[in-house]
């Protein structure tokens, strides 16, 4: 427990890092490539390959605030995308709209390993999310937000849901991803923790067990990150392009700074009920930014859309330069442009404004 304490009070507060799952196609076909001779000849510590064959991840270094961490991946989008060449390209799809069924993994020890212990099911886990470190420098002030962001993920979960296409076909939801992700253990929204010793028993007990190899396998929709000392969002979907992951980033830094304000005056709420959490999750997952919320104490209809709007006009005092390009997105919702293309449609789409300033 104590070290755990130590790790997460020894971080600089308000900092922020990226990470971004992408995925390597083919021109013309627009199916999967595979990522290992692009990441290797890239040779930048930021771009790493990821466990699908076919996917690579940026990894932004720790900044100040969400603007400059944008900027390096804007830069490292650029870099990667120049790398192609003619016959390759790089799309941030949450899911690859025409693939149906598994895809090759890495060759990789952890691919051997992951796959070897989850069988099918981890070649079918193409998918890929925007995760945001966050940092406080207090450890009692990390685990209040934690509680607070949980009781969040649906709201964020719809603001960023650009996943309508799987295998070809609409699937009637504005995210399928948590869907598909849904078939590994540890998936959507996280246990409620009680202290850093709660924390610390509850990994150990499943590493010790086998359940896990490590830490990083408690993939739930945020976690307490134990090598960095971060909350990690990782409810987002990746977004087509960057300026609509700015707009998320902004708001997400913004809004923790907002909720680390109320756990300094003892303004928090308690943390919900998981089964509460995960019904406004599988709203959000379906039905985006055009749904209805149910108050995670009275069980009373909200508009999706005005929960966000309360949330960007609380937020918003913590954001330099305003909120407004959250609010468009709220407005009009990214996943609607996606579907007007179809999913043969989306593919060309988001490679051509991958990397687009």
């Amino acid at each position: 427990m104590e070290p755990l304490r130590e790790l997460f009070a020894g971080t600089v507060a308000g900092t922020v890092g990226l990470e971004e799952e992408l995925l390597l196609v083919h021109r013309g076909s627009w199916l999967p490539a595979e990522a290992a001779p692009l990441v290797g000849g890239l040779g930048d510590p930021r771009v790493k390959q990821e466990l699908p064959a076919c996917q690579l991840e940026i990894a932004t270094s720790v900044h100040a605030n969400a603007i400059e961490a944008v900027e390096e991946l804007r830069a490292c989008r650029a870099m990667v995308a120049a790398a192609c060449g003619s016959e390759l390209a790089v799309i941030a799809a949450p899911v690859h709209p025409l693939v149906d069924g598994p895809v090759a993994l890495a060759r990789t020890d952890r691919a051997d390993g992951l796959g070897a212990r989850y069988r099918e099911v981890i070649g079918r886990q193409l998918v890929s999310s925007l995760q945001v470190h966050l940092a406080f420098g207090d450890a009692d002030c990390t685990l209040g937000v934690y509680h607070a962001l949980r009781n969040l993920l649906p709201e964020l979960a719809a603001l960023a849901g650009a996943a309508p296409f799987a295998a070809g076909r609409d699937t009637g939801l504005c995210s399928v991803r948590p869907v598909i992700a849904s078939e590994l253990p540890r998936q959507g929204v996280p246990p409620a923790i009680s202290s850093w010793e709660q924390y610390a028993d509850d990994l150990a007990w499943a590493v010790r067990g086998g359940a896990l190899t490590d830490a990083s396998e408690w993939w739930w929709e945020l976690r307490p990150h134990v090598r960095y000392g971060t909350l990690e969002l990782r409810v987002l979907d990746v977004q087509a392009t960057v300026d609509r992951t700015s707009a998320i980033v902004r708001f997400v830094q913004a809004l923790a700074a907002g909720l680390a304000e109320l756990h300094c005056r003892g303004e928090l709420s308690p943390p919900a009920p998981t089964w509460r959490i995960a019904e406004n999750r599988w709203i959000a997952l379906r039905d985006g930014v055009r749904g209805e919320l149910l108050d995670l104490h009275t069980g009373v209809p909200r508009s999706t859309r005005g929960c966000l709007h309360v949330l960007i006009d609380f937020a918003e005092p913590h954001a330099p330069g305003g909120l407004d390009d959250a609010r468009a997105l709220v407005d009009n919702p990214p996943v609607e442009q996606l579907r007007a293309l179809g999913p043969d449609g989306v593919v060309p789409w988001l490679a051509e404004v991958f990397s687009a300033v």
